[in-house]
């Protein structure tokens, strides 16, 4: 083989190579946690955060997927939304969505809270992004109006924008103390696999909104 062909031979099979990477790397769905500390995974080693252990979970169970970890502790639904298109690259599949912890615990006017929510789904929709969105629930001290006025809002921006929708993010390892940190607010590691083992379902109807055929 002479060095002309040596080297249309090289280019060709690199091409090929570069190719069959992209096409590799496409297949694989590219999925956003994006979220305050609860998906940040807070005072937890990296590697116990949720979504590191619901991309091992569903990859355990066959699903071709990866998941960035976008959680920053502290963050409102306001914050959020500041730093959702930089935080959420392009070729993002889907996001699970998880907000508004810290609203509740701030007594930010729910209102509010559904506005910076209902813009962030907007904007991922606009960018043909598929929405997960895990709902959060307020704590009986913040009284019964606040407590309806924001359970309520993620239920009706589910079903308005026609989210997959995860009630409560916390079910299972809320109030219960052997699941979570000495806070009692945040889970700990066997408080992150609970959480997990429950939000496989609703992870799996994500996934199967983001097959071709769906």
């Amino acid at each position: 083989m002479n060095v002309k062909r040596l080297s249309a031979f090289l280019l060709a099979f690199c091409v090929s190579l570069m190719a069959s990477v992209t096409a590799s790397r496409a297949e694989t769905l590219q999925i956003v946690g994006f979220g305050d500390s609860l998906m940040a995974g807070f005072q937890l080693d990296a590697a116990y955060a949720f979504p590191v252990r619901l991309e091992a979970a569903l990859q355990e169970r066959g699903h071709d997927v990866v998941i960035a970890n976008a959680g920053v502790s502290g963050d409102t639904s306001s914050a959020g939304l500041s730093r959702l298109d930089w935080s959420v690259p392009d070729g993002t599949d889907a996001v699970i969505l998880e907000l508004g912890a810290n609203d509740m615990l701030r007594g930010i006017d729910p209102a509010r809270t559904e506005a910076n929510i209902e813009e962030m789904i907007t904007r991922l929709k606009a960018r043909n992004i598929e929405v997960l969105l895990a709902g959060m629930l307020a704590s009986p001290n913040m009284g019964a109006d606040y407590q309806t006025r924001f359970n309520g809002l993620f239920e009706r921006l589910a079903e308005k924008h026609d989210l997959v929708f995860y009630p409560f993010f916390l079910d299972g390892v809320a109030a219960e103390a052997a699941l979570n940190l000495d806070d009692g607010i945040h889970p700990n590691e066997d408080g992150i696999n609970v959480m997990v083992e429950r939000f496989i379902p609703v992870a799996e109807e994500l996934l199967q909104r983001l097959k071709p055929d769906a």
